[in-house]
């Protein structure tokens, strides 16, 4: 489990300026829901002064890149666009008083967002079809430009701190190599050594051990996590409901317009990327349709007691 700043949990619970933009001219996409993170940012540009004069996001993933989303629109509103295009990763994670390591890379797609939503307002393609360079993780589509900027940018030196900052490397781990090498090359010409042990360059959490969660607890932070994706299914008309937990297999109904939608498997498969990420363990979710029979008497029972 990770340790959050109040701020995080302030923008987390109490989200500012979520939602699309009435009348935006300027609208950003980035992530995937089936790599578990995507966010739309919209923006209303003055056409004279170029100021953004309001900003919104609507956002699937966890706490950490809602509130990156959340503060970031606080940030820029008032901003030139050309004033916004400078703020990094870096000033979205100080705004919230820090980020684990592990989630740096929500504050890197809030910038990335940022860039695309300018460069729609301008007219111009935003480059994120890895024409540019090499596509280095597979599982996450991060290509090798992008590791580039973030270790230039964040003075980057392991392969953790690498998959913290962009998840690449977070999947089959086949591209650690390949990441190895961006690595040696890019701290060599700003003067330094690449040493593959070398500790990650950014604070830990702290590794204190924690008391094992009960059954209670587990389900209340699954139902927590369940409710921070439910804005976002529920823009589309859709809903997901917790029926049942047992063990690590996490039954779920899916309603509205995400019942029998053609992407209900992969909507499903964003759910259980985010709650693995959230409870730090394997955990897999299921349609409560493919509940067992046993299970399905057992939770019936408990209703009806």
């Amino acid at each position: 489990m990770w340790d959050y700043s109040e701020k995080v949990k302030d923008h987390f619970f109490n989200p500012k300026n979520a939602g699309a933009v009435d009348n935006a001219n300027a609208i950003g996409e980035v992530g995937s829901i089936s790599c578990g993170d995507a966010l739309r940012l919209t923006l209303r540009v003055n056409d004279d002064s170029e100021i953004i004069e309001d900003a919104g996001f609507q956002t699937f993933g966890c706490g950490s890149a809602i509130a990156s989303s959340s503060v970031l629109t606080e940030m820029i509103k008032g901003m030139t666009i050309d004033d916004a295009l400078n703020v990094s990763n870096q000033d979205i994670a100080s705004q919230l008083d820090g980020l684990p390591p592990e989630k740096m890379h929500c504050s890197v797609m809030g910038k990335e967002a940022l860039q695309a939503a300018v460069a729609n307002y301008r007219g111009e393609v935003w480059k994120d079809d890895h024409e540019e360079g090499a596509l280095i993780c597979k599982c996450f589509a991060v290509d090798q430009p992008m590791i580039e900027e973030m270790v230039w940018a964040n003075k980057l030196r392991t392969v953790e701190d690498v998959t913290n900052f962009t998840k690449a490397g977070g999947g089959c781990s086949s591209c650690h190599e390949a990441i190895e090498e961006i690595l040696a090359k890019v701290m060599l010409e700003r003067g330094e050594e690449f040493d593959p042990n070398a500790a990650p360059v950014v604070p830990t959490v702290s590794d204190a051990p924690k008391a094992p969660l009960t059954s209670v607890q587990r389900i209340k932070r699954i139902e927590m996590v369940l409710e921070a994706l439910r804005p976002q299914l529920m823009a589309d008309g859709g809903d997901v409901q917790l029926v049942e937990v047992a063990g690590n297999t996490v039954y779920v109904n899916m309603t509205g317009a995400c019942s029998g939608c053609q992407m209900a498997a992969m909507t499903i498969a964003g759910i259980q990327q985010r709650l693995m990420e959230e409870m730090g363990e394997f955990i897999k979710v299921v349609p409560a349709s493919q509940m067992p029979v046993a299970e399905t008497m057992v939770q019936i029972e408990t209703e009806g007691a």
